[in-house]
């Protein structure tokens, strides 16, 4: 493990060269890469190993089932990731920071070497991103800290065993862990530096497209009908938060426009915020109340609201490419790629027209 820890820091360094200003911040990386590495052991091993409790034994191997079915229905990368096992004894792989103005949506973007300009900044240490979001608070934006339960590596690392299963996600809903399976292996399929939009979106609707073949095929009944209670859950909220968010744009770009007094904005601004409190409150009522999502709502801000976007803003048009393919993952992950060539200011609008109705179709059906 000495021998792949100094690789992956030669590595690092080569990166960083010219690049990388904050150097602290930097190494925490580069160290909190190489401990959750070597804190990896072959999912094989863990399986034979008699310690291993009989739970734990019984998701590993179920990982296992959806890392095949990735491969071979949906085309995703045959390589080193998720065939390792890693417990980090910790609620999260890393700790993201975002943050905004008080009036706007738009993030706060940090540049690194390989993943480009994004709008977040990850920490390893959840004492070192509250330090981070500490001082961003005092100059005056509003932020928010948000555990990880995965990420990916981009395919960059399958050398020295790529990424592995966590204890942040193993224990997830079955129809979540291949959720989260896909979602990373489709970043290792493609990843465009400096556009997290385009990057998240695609590979959420992998997940979304990837997760709902495997429950219709290979899950078992229980296992659909407990991944639709949570899926109905996340829609009606994800729908309550994009009209929020939609909301606040509007706000903020049209008293911006007619230059309104910042108290008047600010009024506009907390009856929004209150409204979407409020509806929250009847949508957890309706859920029998189940409380998911209470965390989120009581730190809602701009930063958090700025945030979902990375996730979900395109990704009916990635649905739409995919059917347009004849919902075949070849073609799709090729028009995709056509798509991350072009220049960041036409690539949006290219994927509306890749997704646009074949031709002979109406809107009209």
């Amino acid at each position: 493990m000495l021998g792949i820890a100094r690789r992956v820091a030669v590595v690092a360094v080569v990166l960083c060269l010219g690049g990388c200003a904050d150097l602290g911040y930097y190494w925490q990386s580069v160290h909190g890469q190489i401990s959750l590495m070597a804190a990896a052991r072959p999912v094989d091993d863990w399986i034979a190993d008699p310690h291993t409790p009989a739970p734990l034994k019984a998701r590993l191997e179920l990982a296992q089932r959806i890392r095949h079915f990735a491969v071979t229905e949906l085309d995703e990368p045959d390589n080193a990731s998720y065939h390792r096992y890693a417990d980090l004894h910790r609620s999260a792989v890393v700790w993201n920071v975002v943050a905004a103005p008080p009036y706007s949506l738009t993030l706060k973007t940090w540049c690194f070497p390989i993943a480009g300009c994004v709008g977040y900044r990850g920490y390893f240490d959840e004492a070192a991103a509250q330090r981070e979001a500490a001082g961003l608070r005092a100059q005056g934006l509003e932020v928010s800290v948000y555990g990880v339960p995965a990420y990916s590596t981009l395919g960059w690392l399958n050398w020295a065993g790529g990424d592995p299963l966590l204890n942040t996600f193993i224990d997830y809903p079955e129809g979540e862990l291949a959720r989260i399976i896909f979602h990373e292996l489709a970043h290792q399929i493609l990843y465009v530096p400096g556009d997290t939009v385009f990057n998240e979106s695609y590979a959420t609707a992998v997940e979304i497209m990837g997760s709902a073949r495997w429950l219709s095929e290979r899950a078992s009944p229980a296992a659909r009908e407990q991944y639709a209670r949570y899926e109905t859950r996340r829609q009606q909220f994800r729908a309550l938060t994009t009209a929020t968010r939609r909301q606040l744009m509007l706000i903020y770009k049209g008293n911006k426009a007619t230059a309104v007094d910042r108290s008047d904005m600010e009024a506009l601004k907390n009856r929004a915020m209150q409204e979407f409190r409020d509806n929250y409150a009847k949508l957890k009522a309706s859920w029998g109340g189940y409380a998911g999502y209470d965390h989120w709502v009581a730190g809602a801000n701009n930063a958090s609201f700025g945030a979902l976007a990375f996730y979900d803003e395109l990704v009916p048009e990635f649905e739409a490419l995919f059917a347009r393919e004849g919902s075949r993952w070849p073609r799709f992950y090729d028009a995709v790629k056509q798509l991350a060539r072009l220049p960041k200011d036409e690539r949006i609008k290219a994927l509306d027209q890749m997704a646009g109705p074949i031709s002979g179709e109406t809107n009209g059906g």
